[in-house]
């Protein structure tokens, strides 16, 4: 995971040496490895390095810029890239690079040669995760470009006519005087009503300062700037198969291949224990593939609780741990002090609010940094990936109202009742028979009074100001939520887990795990974000992603050789995330107090005081865990707006 960044004067005036290695300098925790910059005339470029592949710790030879760059000598074009490359054997190929000693052939390379042969389609052709930007001397042009699911971060600046600044995390660009630098209030509205988070693609917590959304590309030139989609996940013919085997051992072919790339390491290659299916599965078969190379084991990294009697998710994990090929790292609540203080100081310089509640992950990253682990796969998004979305709806609509009527009380059973079977069956029905004028007049004619309902349930059950709520407009921001939300009544299938899989809230997911794992130097994996895997998946009939309301069936079904029963069966998805934040406030509650109280007057254009003041004595006074929450939202806000409330400075600066 390095870190890129750059500058293109659109001006023609020449970059300052000193502006490109003062945006650089800001990225070199996301590079440990190494970091060079390169101008010339009006464009710089720069990289911090984080060598996590075998062919990127060669990437500096025989030249100075092959280590970040490699400059063609035909045309002169310089690429900068975070990236990691999965079909490189067939670019190679296609390219004509088999001469090459591979070992010592970058992926940066291999994306320049795609970018000479096929232009600004190359994004296409490219399998794997990337943010990259390539310099056209001859069309004194940058083209950028980031991976199909945003697993790599780009963020940009322009000013039309006179700048383009870029770089993988905000603050290197709002290190140049030539930025404004101004807070998004809108992200902080979205930061207190947690569920807009996934409000859009594109927006971040500084006004002018843009998130390149997945797979799209923009093309700068000093008259113009070009923003292009140049991918669609569309869904393919559903796939027919003569049976669940079949079905699963396709599967398992697919999968296999994803997390087998994603084995490619410069060191260590580790994973995330839990005790669901997700990660399960890919531990279960990246252990299997190292065993079979001889190598390994393979590093987990798992948060259990302290008493497993009592924690399925535990009593999970632990017999995850009987699979052969594991070298196990445990972090248990318990004993989360030992984690301190590098935790407590990751927790409060988090790069954006919403990372605030990331404690279990970030506990386990840190536990994999000093394991001398780089990278680390992990299971997001397989909820998302396989889910079975509307079937029972679908199921309904057809006729089949005893599959229907099974299918309610299996998910009811997986459940343990949170999802009784007779209110979904009814909210489905509806779904499938009302038509949908109908539905569109009772929207029409109960919207206004639902969304006034709405956006004063969330202001009430949060710390927001109402006077900034209606500043920030808050209903508008919640139904165009709410607007994204709504799958098409008619979609087939694969267009409905198309429309989920393109949300915005896997994007913002993704890119949470990214900076949390970044301010670390770890680079995450996420196997079932594979292309692949993905198409895969939305080409799967409901029945393979349902049975008998066994979500992830197809999963359950190829994991039969590989992972135990206990784990396989599990009902339910207790999650210990949560209790690791509730854990870690119990070691900073005078912290906690001391954030709120020293910050108020920033807080207050924000937060509504009394909310505040009941949230903390309920807390603080009266030991409420469920007011911990507010408390530890407002305390984070307030250090967050304190550590930004000023430009990012470079030390040494001159």
């Amino acid at each position: 995971m390095s870190g890129i960044a750059g500058i293109f004067n659109l001006d023609s005036s020449p970059v300052a040496s000193s502006d490109l290695r003062h945006i650089v300098s800001l990225l070199q925790r996301r590079g440990p490895d190494g970091s060079n910059v390169w101008h010339e005339g009006p464009v710089g470029l720069g990289q911090t390095m984080l060598a996590t592949t075998p062919e990127a710790s060669h990437e500096h030879l025989p030249h100075v810029f092959d280590r970040f760059y490699h400059v063609s000598a035909e045309d002169g074009s310089v690429i900068v890239a975070d990236g990691r490359l999965d079909n490189r054997d067939e670019l190679i190929s296609i390219l004509g690079f088999q001469d090459r000693e591979q070992d010592t052939l970058g992926d940066g390379e291999l994306i320049l040669g795609a970018y000479r042969k096929w232009g600004e389609t190359c994004p296409e052709k490219l399998l794997g995760d990337f943010a990259f930007v390539i310099w056209n001397p001859r069309q004194q042009k940058l083209f950028c470009a980031r991976d199909h699911f945003g697993i790599r971060p780009f963020y940009y600046y322009h000013d039309p006519g006179r700048i383009f600044v870029f770089a993988s995390e905000p603050s290197a660009i709002l290190v140049l005087e030539q930025v404004p630098y101004r807070i998004n209030e809108g992200r902080i509205a979205d930061f207190l009503v947690t569920q807009l988070e996934g409000i859009d693609k594109i927006s971040s917590f500084f006004e002018d300062v843009y998130r390149l959304p997945p797979a799209h590309s923009l093309s700068i030139t000093p008259a113009a700037m070009q923003h292009k989609k140049y991918w669609t996940l569309e869904p393919g013919p559903e796939l027919q198969l003569s049976s669940d085997k079949a079905y699963a051992e396709a599967f398992l072919e697919v999968f296999t291949k994803a997390v087998n790339c994603r084995l490619r390491g410069n060191g260590l290659v580790g994973s995330m224990l839990s005790g669901g299916m997700d990660s399960g599965s890919i531990v279960a078969v990246a252990s299997r593939l190292l065993t079979e190379r001889g190598q390994g084991p393979l590093p987990t990294f798992s948060a259990v609780a302290p008493d497993s009697e009592s924690c399925v998710e535990t009593q999970t994990i632990q017999a995850a741990l009987g699979m052969q090929g594991l070298d196990p790292h445990l972090v248990n609540l318990a004993n989360l002090d030992e984690q301190l203080p590098e935790l407590e100081e990751s927790t409060w310089s988090v790069d954006e609010p919403f990372d605030s509640h990331m404690t279990l992950i970030r506990a386990l990253y840190l536990t994999a940094r000093k394991s001398r682990v780089k990278v680390v796969l992990d299971g997001i998004d397989g909820d998302t990936i396989l889910s079975a979305g509307s079937y029972i709806v679908r199921l309904l609509r057809h006729g089949k109202w005893l599959t229907a009527f099974r299918e309610a009380l299996g998910h009811e059973r997986f459940w343990g009742g949170t999802h009784p079977a007779g209110r979904e069956l009814f909210r489905d029905a509806c779904r499938a028979f009302v038509p949908g004028p109908v539905l569109r007049f009772r929207r029409s004619l109960f919207s206004r009074s639902h969304q006034k309902r709405e956006l004063e349930k969330n202001i009430r059950e949060s710390i927001i100001s109402r006077d900034f709520a209606e500043r920030i407009h808050l209903g508008e921001r919640l139904q165009a939520l709410q607007m994204l939300r709504q799958p098409g009544r008619n979609l087939m299938p694969g267009q409905e887990s198309a429309a989920s899989i393109t949300h915005p809230y896997l994007t913002v997911g993704v890119e949470r795990y990214n900076r949390v794992a970044s301010a670390l130097a770890i680079e995450p994996r996420h196997p079932f974000l594979d292309r692949r895997v993905v198409a895969f998946c939305i080409s799967l009939p409901s029945g393979q992603k349902m049975k008998q309301g066994w979500p992830k069936a197809i999963l359950r079904s190829a994991m039969a050789d590989f992972m135990p029963e206990r784990m396989r069966w599990r009902m339910g998805k207790e999650h210990l995330g949560w209790a690791y934040t509730l854990k870690l406030m119990e070691t900073m509650q005078e912290y906690l107090r001391f954030a709120i109280i020293e910050n108020m007057n920033i807080l207050m254009p924000f937060l509504d005081e009394d909310a505040v003041n009941n949230a903390g004595q309920s807390y603080f006074a009266d030991n409420d865990p469920g007011q911990a929450e507010k408390v530890y939202e407002a305390a984070h806000l307030a250090m967050w707006l304190k550590n930004n409330k000023e430009r990012p400075q470079v030390e040494n600066k001159s």
